[in-house]
């Protein structure tokens, strides 16, 4: 592959190199060899991916370069050192995901929750809705919060990625006893309308991942300023949520460190109920609700720097003249 080809890759190539892999390396680790063993790992593997992997470095100390602009010198400065605890944080929450399961029973010390009232009030209404969420904290922890408050929620999470089922079978190592429904919507045809049709009539929940193109582009993304320059966002989170006439929440995750102790913070927010477009003008009709996705991100970026986890060149994806930084 050369490196015209490389610099124009699609996250997905970039962003499944080696992860799945990886992470069954870790999984094992853990239930073999003990926490401290695999914390000693861990950090081994964050350093070998650091040194080795140029293109997720650069990438993540250009967001904090332009989240450092963006906030006014509020958030870490772009060095080499932020990046490696970028890297750390991101690689913290496979951690998090073991232990998931014993945070969400002492849920009172390591959990602040906002916004929570929202669901709760659909649950009672028995009614459906579409999660947008962002690649922000651990989506894992907010399932397990999930069926705490509530044993009857029902979350179906949609992604992009071609190896959906592989990343299925690794959740259900992680949990055996508990079904994760992991829905590849790479493509969206009848067949996969129908079944989100059905989940969410039943009162389940979607969730979506709002910071990511798909793998086809399109007409299916719109170029929107993200920390001070245009980046592209989909379209498609917002026009399945007007097919399916359902409301749509913003859901972001975070840990929060400090003082030797760490917490978990859980935010839901309203953004339309329902969401409908209009069959004329769809794109101009999203792209209020696409604006005020990238406010509500820049938002909880400032509120937690090193949480927002998406090593490619987010700001080059989709351009012709795509490249990394040197």
């Amino acid at each position: 592959m050369s490196a015209k080809t490389q610099n124009r890759q699609h996250w997905a190539e970039i962003a499944e190199a080696g992860c799945i892999g990886g992470m069954r390396f870790l999984l094992w680790a853990h239930r073999r060899l003990g926490m401290w063993p695999f914390k000693v790992l861990l950090f081994m593997v964050i350093c070998w991916f650091f040194v080795f992997q140029k293109t997720a470095r650069n990438a993540s100390r250009e967001y904090l370069g332009r989240l450092y602009v963006h906030s006014g010198g509020a958030t870490p400065r772009p060095t080499w050192f932020s990046s490696f605890r970028h890297f750390m944080a991101f690689g913290e929450t496979l951690l998090d995901k073991l232990r998931a399961r014993d945070l969400c029973r002492a849920q009172e010390r390591f959990f602040r929750a906002r916004g929570l009232e929202h669901l709760e009030r659909l649950l009672t209404e028995k009614r459906g809705a579409l999660l947008l969420t962002a690649h922000m904290g651990n989506l894992e922890l907010c399932r397990y919060l999930a069926h705490a408050y509530h044993a009857d929620v029902r979350l179906s999470i949609l992604a992009h990625t071609r190896n959906a089922e592989r990343f299925n079978r690794l959740l259900r190592a992680l949990e055996p006893d508990h079904e994760v429904e992991l829905i590849q919507v790479a493509h969206m045809d009848a067949g996969v309308a129908a079944r989100l049709s059905e989940r969410v009539s039943g009162g389940g929940f979607l969730v979506i991942a709002g910071d990511r193109i798909p793998l086809r582009l399109g007409n299916n993304t719109l170029s929107v300023d993200f920390l001070g320059s245009p980046a592209l966002f989909p379209l498609g989170p917002y026009l399945l949520a007007s097919a399916l006439e359902v409301p749509v929440f913003l859901l972001f995750s975070a840990r929060k460190d400090g003082r030797g102790a760490h917490e978990f913070s859980v935010t839901v927010r309203p953004l339309a109920d329902p969401l409908t477009l209009p069959r004329k003008n769809r794109r101009q009709a999203a792209e209020s609700y696409v604006r005020q996705y990238v406010a509500a991100l820049e938002e909880e970026c400032r509120e937690n720097p090193l949480q927002w986890f998406n090593f490619f060149p987010f700001w080059r994806q989709g351009r012709a003249d795509s490249s990394v930084l040197s």
